[in-house]
């Protein structure tokens, strides 16, 4: 019922600087609260489908464990909040890095950078089921088999029901949306011709 999420989805909404090593490499402060902001649902690929890069732009990759609202909620109570998830996906959230620190530097948003056409890679849905713990995940990412990126899903500052909880006390989550929960340190460039696996692997 879900696995068409990439075009019944309404939105799309990516959490910033969750993984405390991620905000330092980038220079960033870390989060003492949860903050986001928006992709467009047209920046969707699936897996074998090509990034465009475009001219121009230095575009990182910054890989994350998605999670797919299954039913809609507005005001939802973080002891509550996982009746909203119908499942997991793995994402990459492409960013123009360059377009981003020049906005972030004039105090602008960061919607350019972050809403290229196939700048939101994304496998299919996963069954909830298969991942019990959302929060003890291992997620990697190779760029032409060498390893860039590697964390754990328990490294998140703010946990997924707090997440979920905080985002919707602005605006409803509907069914369909994706949260991107962050990313771990170890994001770089890609160059055109780079091959990229990401996948998620559930511990315990």
């Amino acid at each position: 019922m879900l696995s068409h999420f990439r075009t019944a989805g309404r939105k799309i909404v990516a959490i910033g600087r969750n993984f405390a090593d991620h905000a330092k490499e980038l220079n960033n402060a870390v989060p003492t609260e949860p903050f986001f902001f928006l992709k467009p649902t047209s920046s969707y690929i699936t897996s074998g489908q090509q990034i465009e890069i475009p001219k121009g732009v230095v575009a990182h990759h910054e890989v994350e464990l998605a999670v797919v609202v299954g039913q809609q909620g507005r005001d939802i109570n973080a002891n509550h909040a996982m009746e909203h998830v119908g499942g997991y996906a793995l994402a990459i959230d492409m960013t123009a890095r360059n377009m981003q620190d020049k906005a972030k530097k004039a105090g602008l948003p960061w919607s350019a950078a972050k809403g290229f056409d196939t700048f939101t890679p994304i496998s299919a849905l996963v069954d909830k089921h298969a991942i019990p713990d959302p929060m003890n995940v291992n997620l990697w990412l190779e760029v032409n088999g060498e390893t860039r990126q590697r964390g754990n899903t328990s490294d998140m500052i703010f946990a997924i029901p707090e997440l979920l909880a905080h985002v919707s006390s602005i605006m409803t989550l509907e069914k369909g949306d994706v949260l991107l929960t962050g990313t771990p340190k170890g994001v770089g460039a890609l160059q055109a011709g780079d091959q990229v696996n990401a996948a998620p692997a559930r511990c315990g």
